[in-house]
């Protein structure tokens, strides 16, 4: 590391930079080996020792802070090991129970924390998440995670959710019922001072009043499609801005959509259009039929060739799949009409000779991909969110061969990530197949980007890979 960064060259602060990463994340191991350690030093029972105070009376106990399978430690022993850490015992306590977690609940990610792999905020919040999880339970969670520490911090949240539900299905019907009993919709009151101060989140409440509402999720589902279609109705007869001024926002006409449900006829009126005759334009001429409703669902097979208890569907996350039949029986029951999709096969390739990127290939793309390509990029592509651009690996060239269109030449990216692979003079990538990707930067940082994440490479490993990319691109053209 130099101190002086003034006349650093790029090259020197992005090598600086990584070091400083790498030595975080293993100052960061270190303070939980240390209070490991520690505790393994306070791990007997005190009430074992000769002449000691009774539990009754105020003395020392052993206590469990971790999930099943993990040791005890004495309670009043972590009062000067917080002192040692600068913070206070609860803090303390919390640091122990994750650490014990890791180490003896979860060995293979804690193993893939202690290599660097993975911030360590991200393994210990998967810690608690598992915490009621008993130890043959967590093994699945252990396994799953420890495959995905290359991915980022929220993909491998994602992935840490689902297992855990598919660890211990019954315990997540029990949180579904549980919430079920606790709907309800709230229309808070404004608080003294909120109407002119403006440091509170989201700025003052002067004029605007807020709703909370906790549904059942296809009762929400189809709340948010109503507003949606409404507000989309809304803006498109609405009258052009003055010259000079900004268009409303999406979000405007949403409240709008919003505000209106609460008069059913009126919104029966305006999707409805004017009464024959009338001669007025007030609403869409035409009924405005409901938008349809996709809904994307990942299936896996266990050993057996059953369906597994959770489903990932697109957009919502991971589900039981009592509750996925609940969505469609949902929509059964309010007459809507719903049709099964044949399974896209993720193994096919296809090309095209044209620019675009056929709908079909840019579906499998996303589907195979999941999210952004980019190095340690964080989006997930959901039907919520803005669609990534699908750029061409290679740059199209009008006068080349045929086929340059296809899952061979396909990289989804983000806009703010498409933006720099083409503009910034420097940037490198080579895909390796449908789903793997090697990219390069302008100061000389390589990465492998796949499915299940982004690990760096060497510039000798980025050239071997880089001579692989040009067989397997040609085989998948072909």
């Amino acid at each position: 590391m130099f101190s002086d960064l003034s006349d650093a060259t790029p090259e020197r602060l992005l090598l600086a930079a990584e070091d400083g990463v790498r030595e975080r994340r293993a100052a960061e191991v270190r303070q939980l080996e240390l209070l490991l350690a520690w505790a393994d030093l306070h791990s007997g029972d005190p009430q074992a020792e000769p002449d000691a105070v009774p539990v009754r009376f105020g003395g020392p106990r052993l206590v469990d802070l971790g999930g099943d399978g993990t040791p005890g430690v004495q309670d009043l022993a972590l009062l000067e090991i917080a002192i040692a850490r600068h913070e206070g015992v609860l803090a303390t306590r919390n640091a122990l129970a994750d650490a014990f977690d890791l180490r003896h609940r979860l060995p293979a990610v804690w193993a893939g924390v202690r290599a660097g792999r993975c911030e360590v905020w991200v393994v210990r919040k998967v810690a608690r998440m598992s915490r009621r999880l008993d130890r043959a339970q967590v093994r699945l969670v252990d396994t799953a995670l420890a495959a995905a520490l290359d991915q980022a911090p929220s993909r491998i949240l994602a992935i840490a959710e689902a297992k855990i539900i598919e660890a211990d299905p019954i315990a997540h019907h029990d949180r579904i019922e549980k919430n079920r009993r606790l709907r309800g919709v709230w229309y808070p009151q404004p608080r003294p001072g909120s109407q002119i101060d403006d440091d509170t989140a989201g700025g003052s409440q002067a004029g605007i009043g807020t709703v909370f509402a906790r549904l059942d999720e296809a009762d929400a589902l189809e709340h948010a499609r109503m507003v949606a279609n409404l507000a989309t109705a809304l803006a498109e007869h609405a009258p052009p801005p003055a010259d000079g001024q900004v268009p409303l926002s999406m979000d405007h006409w949403r409240a709008e959509a919003f505000a209106m449900l609460a008069d059913p006829a009126a919104v029966l009126t305006f999707l409805s259009g004017p009464a024959a005759g009338d001669g007025e334009d007030d609403g869409p001429s035409d009924a405005v039929a409901a938008p349809a409703a996709e809904l994307v669902v990942h299936v896996a097979l266990t050993d057996a060739d059953a369906f597994g208890p959770v489903a990932r569907v697109e957009g919502l996350g991971p589900r039981l799949l009592t509750q996925v039949r609940e969505l469609l029986n949902h929509h059964t029951r309010r007459h809507a009409t719903v049709s099964v999709t044949p399974v896209i096969d993720l193994h096919a390739g296809r090309s095209v000779s044209g620019y675009e990127h056929p709908t079909d290939v840019k579906r499998r793309t996303e589907l195979r991909t999941v999210g952004d390509m980019f190095p340690h990029a964080t989006g997930l592509f959901t039907k919520r969110g803005r669609s990534p651009d699908h750029d061409h690996t290679t740059p199209y060239d009008t006068h080349g061969p045929p086929g340059q269109t296809g899952d061979h030449n396909d990289t989804p990216l983000a806009r703010h990530h498409h933006r720099a692979k083409t503009h910034v003079p420097g940037y490198t990538v080579l895909q390796l197949g449908p789903d793997r990707w090697v990219w390069g930067t302008p100061h000389g940082l390589y990465r492998l980007v796949t499915g299940g994440g982004t690990r760096p490479v060497t510039q000798a490993e980025y050239h071997l890979l880089a001579g692989r990319s040009l067989v397997l691109m040609g085989d998948l053209a072909a």
